[in-house]
């Protein structure tokens, strides 16, 4: 049963004169974009992809194509349907209910294990000052801390969480310069060889490689999944995803070309080493630490700016799946800061349980891998959905009368659905455990199956999806 949003069982609608505040202006967004893209999982990469050596290098260029792709895609449908919940908005108005809550509780998955991901990379440079001996009792007390301060800022109103965001981008931003630019200098060619060190074929290892760098460009969708948040969604949403992607690509492949040339691949490897920035920082100015504190301190502050924007989308997509009536109705309430603060508690609760599970299943680069790859799996999701629902509007459209731009629109859509299917395919942990390969997979598909009673629940309360606009 279909109801309009006016009937019994709808998420009651804002008191008038009170609508949710668009604070975001395009520098916000464009921050956002990069804050969410940028956290510390660029600044942890180095040490999660060591076992497959420089070859990863090539997986980040690819992870590059994928994540620009999906960009130029998202700038295009947000400026045809500029719809609070990006990804989800267009998969309920492309296929319906069923699969718009699929890409919501998908999407919603992947905003706070994406969280619990972060905030494990976050504790590695924490502990390059406090706890360097690695106590899992205090590393799991210190990830807590990092996931409840951005809770927080978010509660405190949208205007906090932007005036943040920016900041810390602009912060952030300044070690990966640095490593881009001066880094370059430093390179040594003995340091790419050798090549694989994965053990298997080049193909395999691009393939694991890429599923875990493709966590380090989440975000690319934060401006369309926000929508709401941002001043004239129609112009801004689509310049802010494309600024920012591309900014955060440029500094990401001469960073990570820079760091793999500074620092052997089997020295990045070792547990001593997962700060790998600043090891490389310490290496280019021959020795000491103070430049690799510098940069320890630029990620900590970079790591809470991704989780303040992350905690941010965390309770935007439910907010918009509940005012549709998909997600239960206390989701689609606002506090008196205006803010989701139900959304924004729940998810930062379940981040909070994902860190402790994986801090006690396993432990060094496994505990932050297995995180990457299950919100891999959940975000390619929706980015597949996206890519198709793209193709079904494109097709309907009067393409002969746009054929170049129908061209480049339905490309670019295929050549995302490509790499949303590969990130899936190739999310598997390496190791002589069953359960350690298949956990991303295995912990995803639990996510899911909670998900089932919510969609049976709420089926009753769904509004009809409003017709799709025409492209412009």
């Amino acid at each position: 049963m279909v109801q309009s949003s006016s009937e019994v069982g709808s998420v009651p609608t804002e008191p008038e004169g009170r609508t949710t505040e668009r604070a975001l202006s395009l520098p916000q967004s464009t921050a956002l974009i990069m804050g969410s893209i940028i956290g510390v999982g660029i600044f942890s990469l180095p040490y999660a992809l060591a076992s497959y050596g420089p070859i990863s290098l090539v997986a980040m260029g690819l992870a590059t194509v994928g994540a620009v792709a999906l960009a130029l895609m998202f700038a295009v449908m947000s400026r045809r349907l500029p719809a609070a919940g990006g990804p989800y908005a267009y998969a309920r108005s492309g296929f319906g209910n069923a699969a718009g809550f699929v890409n919501a509780w998908s999407y919603w998955i992947t905003a706070w294990a994406g969280n619990a991901a972060i905030v494990v990379g976050w504790v590695y440079y924490v502990e390059h000052f406090l706890n360097k001996d690695g106590a899992v009792g205090w590393s799991i007390l210190i990830a807590l801390v990092g996931l409840w301060i951005p809770a927080v800022i978010n509660l405190t109103g949208v205007r906090a969480m932007g005036s943040v965001q920016v900041w810390t981008t602009v912060l952030k931003f300044i070690p990966l310069a640095i490593m881009s630019t001066v880094g370059l200098f430093f390179i040594k060619a003995g340091n790419f060889t050798p090549w694989n060190l994965s053990g298997d074929s080049s193909l395999s290892a691009i393939g694991g490689a890429m599923a875990i760098a493709l966590f380090s460009y989440l975000g690319v969708e934060t401006a369309a999944v926000a929508a709401a948040k941002v001043r004239d969604p129609e112009r801004n949403v689509p310049k802010a995803t494309i600024y920012g992607t591309l900014a955060s690509a440029i500094v990401y492949l001469l960073s990570m070309v820079a760091v793999f040339g500074i620092v052997p691949a089997s020295q990045l490897a070792m547990d001593v080493n997962k700060a790998s920035y600043s090891v490389a920082a310490n290496s280019i100015v021959g020795g000491g630490s103070w430049a690799g504190d510098l940069v320890a301190l630029a990620v900590i502050v970079s790591g809470i700016g991704a989780l303040n924007g992350w905690t941010m989308i965390c309770a935007e997509m439910p907010l918009a799946a509940a005012k549709d009536g998909l997600f239960p109705a206390r989701f689609g309430s606002l506090s008196r800061r205006r803010v989701p603060a139900f959304g924004i508690i729940a998810s930062t609760a379940l981040a909070s349980v994902a860190v402790v599970i994986s801090y006690l299943g396993t432990s060094g680069s496994t505990v932050f891998t297995t995180l990457v790859l299950m919100t891999g799996i959940t975000a390619a999701v929706p980015y597949a959905f996206s890519a198709l629902v793209q193709i079904k509007w494109r097709w309907r459209d009067s393409h002969p009368v746009h054929t170049p731009r129908f061209a480049f629109d339905v490309s670019v859509a295929v050549v995302a659905l490509i790499f949303s299917v590969a990130f899936i395919y190739y999310s598997r942990n390496t190791s002589d455990l069953w359960y350690v390969v298949w956990g991303p997979f295995l912990m995803a598909g639990g996510a899911f199956v909670v998900g089932i009673p919510v969609y049976l629940a709420q089926r009753h309360w769904m509004t009809k999806p409003a017709p799709v606009p025409e492209y412009r």
